[in-house]
């Protein structure tokens, strides 16, 4: 038996499935559903349990400046670049209970069974809990991963403000006070690869019988905010001829935006996900409308055409309101190391797994990872494609197998060594 594969065979599915359920009931919501956002007091409890099973096996504990959180298991390589494995521990407002988490309590799992098989590796492990992935607080998403990575400055997110008016850098500011008690580390760095475990968030795994995506790549996305400025009459005595109606206005633009983005193919991905109208109320014409747009796509050149034509449509589509077009977001397509993806590959392979290789829809931190170091992700079956909702469930097999799957990679990719004589005495 192979050093990473001795590792994999220690992989406890029951503590992984205890884990992933007690960070479930922090948060917790009907419906098996979990509400954490990310820098509030259920962030930080989490991260404190975390942190907790970390130390006790062993592994240093440091954060960042953005808050990203993270757990080290040392080589026997001096000044060798890490190996990080991970992904996020906030949620959607009514999100589930492994988008996410489960990346970074795999990832721990991964940690507590190399120690358990006595595999040392030349390269350091670390595992990251980034901040703000999922964006459900502050928009944009994966704001940890860019700040870390220099796809954007941590201090251009510092006047984001959450729904409740909360400035990002003063939720940030707060939750670094929180854990003044924990090691401050640099951000930024240059590890030597990164391999992200997650539900597929799609329904291809679970329906072709499989046990393991080998993810090829992440596609492209743009995000823009439309706002459109009317203004407000009464609903019983105002001619529409003479209204300047935001909402009416908007509905003309999403219909010529559907044109604009329809493809045969069923590649394009367009997603009108957020609309809030002024004054609100039923008997008024509403003085101001605005809207989100959401593309996705995995050629570049498709997703810069499509999303240039966005504020030009908009304004060819509305009759009377006036028009303002922001886009708050952009990441271009990203396709994954071919050192990384074969690694996954034959990790699978030598576990005797069924897996096939697959693009992600959704984007993930590892899309930032990508520009730093040689990265790539591991995916494993959700129930009907479910995500973002309390429904998302994975079964603990599934989700024990692509940790087994992500040991022997990270034990591939760091250098394993052999086990110790206690070690292969105990197995």
């Amino acid at each position: 038996m192979s050093r990473a594969a001795e590792a994999a065979g220690r992989v406890s599915e029951a503590r992984q499935w205890e884990r992933l359920m007690t960070m479930a009931r922090i948060g917790a919501i009907a419906g098996d559903g979990v509400d954490r956002a990310c820098l509030t007091e259920l962030d930080r409890q989490a991260r404190r349990v975390l942190i907790e099973w970390a130390r006790a096996i062993g592994l240093s504990v440091s954060i960042d400046e953005a808050a990203n959180l993270w757990l080290r298991r040392e080589g026997t390589e001096p000044g060798a670049a890490s190996v990080l494995t991970g992904s996020h521990m906030d949620t959607q407002p009514n999100g589930g209970r492994f988008d996410g988490i489960y990346g970074v309590i795999a990832g721990l799992e991964a940690l507590e069974a190399l120690e358990a098989a006595g595999a040392r590796t030349r390269r350091p492990i670390e595992v990251v809990a980034w901040t703000n992935e999922e964006g459900g607080r502050f928009a944009p998403g994966c704001m940890g991963s860019m700040a870390w990575s220099g796809y954007r400055p941590l201090a251009s997110f510092a006047e984001v403000r959450d729904p409740e008016g909360v400035r990002f850098a003063d939720a940030l500011a707060a939750h670094l006070a929180a854990e003044a008690d924990l090691p401050r580390r640099a951000l930024g760095g240059a590890p030597h690869a990164y391999v992200e475990a997650h539900i597929e968030q799609g329904p291809l795994l679970e329906a072709e019988g499989l046990d393991i995506g080998v993810v090829s790549g992440i596609q492209g996305s743009r995000w823009f905010a439309v706002t459109l400025s009317g203004e407000t009459a009464h609903a019983g005595t105002t001619p529409l001829k003479l209204r300047r109606d935001a909402v009416q206005d908007m509905v003309r633009a999403i219909a010529t935006l559907n044109a604009l983005m329809e493809d045969p193919e069923d590649v394009l991905r367009f997603t009108v996900g957020r609309i809030v109208v002024e004054p609100n109320t039923s008997n008024s014409v509403a003085d101001r409308a605005t809207f989100t747009i959401d593309l996705r796509h995995p050629d570049a050149a498709v997703l810069r055409g499509k999303g240039d034509a966005i504020e030009a449509t908009v304004r060819g589509a509305v009759r009377d309101a006036g028009v303002e077009v922001r886009e708050v977001f952009s990441a271009m397509p990203v396709a994954f190391a071919p050192e990384v993806r074969e690694a996954v590959q034959r990790a699978a392979a030598a576990l005797g797994l069924r897996s096939r290789v697959m693009p992600s829809g959704a984007f993930h931190d590892a899309q930032f990872a990508a520009a730093v170091c040689p990265s790539g992700m591991i995916f494993v079956p959700c129930r009907k494609g479910i995500s973002h909702n309390p429904a998302e469930y994975a079964e603990p097999g599934w989700l024990a197998t692509g940790t087994r799957v992500l040991v022997h990679t990270l034990a591939e990719l760091a250098g394993a060594e052999a086990p110790s004589s206690a070690a292969r005495s105990n197995a």
